[in-house]
């Protein structure tokens, strides 16, 4: 992993400041993802596309705490994966509609993230990061002992169920409308907050937070509050790859999900709007198409990764951005 101290630094101060040009390029891009997302299943398999839709999500959460809040979490997947426990559990045993199962492990997230952040906002820099990895690392062993998850098994069948108890998500395409719904909604949700005076905050915290507590703002709260965000949406994405997977395992909770998760923000472009959906498209792609490979599948991601940390520390969009010299 790349020195944190540098990763939690980088680009962010160099990002252009944003116009009413920009606000209005970025509106363009919103609708040609939407026109995409409507158009990605007459061309790709719809399982396909909602993995890279689940694991978008959970990186542009991610990317909202280390890249507006500049906090370092190698935690991350305790809020993904104990979403998808709660969500499985909810749909399977519970009788709950894929609706609620869903916001219910959004909302243990939420409250987990509550729990964690209060311990490790106390620290900084190297500190939280490790603070947030040992307390992951206490979700992944409760995950493993207790009894709700099944243990190494996992939950497996989770039923699909219907809509609002109407619409039935047995088919694939029917389910990809219902995740993409998801994905863009919590996309515009983060875009909201980034560009909201809290959001603003933040930046401020992230640039330099004595200047922010000189002016008079409640850091910690600032700090808090975002973590909690970001783990809920976290726990949105968890949330609903257990139900278009029909799993809940250990993979969602191990430590290297969290690893995963800021490889594909880093190589799509922290602190960017956009670069976590390409970064997770990048490497989602990675892992379906070059699946044949094995173990070597994380060779080639850590090469990837070298590469990107060596040429082009912006990430992909980052990168373009710089060239265009405007925010995406």
């Amino acid at each position: 992993m790349a020195d944190t101290a540098s990763l939690a630094a980088t680009p962010i101060a160099a990002a252009p400041r944003e116009t009413r040009d920009d606000r209005a390029l970025h509106r363009r891009v919103f609708m040609g993802l939407a026109v995409a997302l409507a158009l990605a299943p007459l061309v790709l398999y719809p399982v396909f596309l909602m993995k890279v839709l689940c694991f978008g999500l959970f990186a542009l959460a991610f990317n909202l705490l280390l890249g507006y809040g500049g906090l370092l979490s190698f935690g991350h997947a305790a809020y993904f994966g104990m979403a998808s426990y709660v969500s499985a559990n909810a749909a399977k045993h519970w009788g709950l509609t894929p609706e609620l199962a869903i916001l219910a492990g959004t909302v243990v997230a939420g409250l987990l993230g509550l729990a964690f952040g209060a311990l490790a906002i106390r620290r900084q820099g190297i500190y939280f990061s490790m603070i947030t990895l040992a307390l992951a690392q206490m979700a992944f062993f409760f995950s493993l002992q207790a009894p709700f998850t099944g243990g190494e098994d996992g939950i497996q069948a989770v039923p699909r169920g219907a809509l609002f108890g109407l619409v039935s998500l047995a088919d694939d395409r029917v389910l990809y409308g219902l995740v993409a719904v998801v994905f863009f909604l919590g996309m515009l949700a983060i875009y909201r907050i980034i560009h909201s005076p809290f959001g603003q905050v933040l930046k401020a915290i992230r640039d330099n937070e004595p200047r922010a507590i000189s002016l008079g703002y409640r850091v910690n709260r600032y700090k808090l509050a975002v973590f909690v965000l970001s783990a809920s949406l976290a726990g949105l994405a968890g949330a609903t790859k257990a139900i278009v997977f029909q799993l809940a395992s250990l993979t969602d909770v191990h430590w290297t999900m969290s690893g995963e998760v800021v490889l594909m923000t880093l190589v799509g472009g922290m602190g960017t709007v956009f670069g976590p959906i390409i970064g997770a498209l990048v490497i989602v792609t990675m892992e379906t198409y070059l699946a044949p490979f094995g173990a070597w599948v994380t060779v080639i991601q850590g090469l990837v990764f070298v590469l990107c940390v060596l040429l082009f520390r912006e990430g992909i969009v980052g990168l373009l951005a710089r060239r265009l010299g405007r925010p995406l």
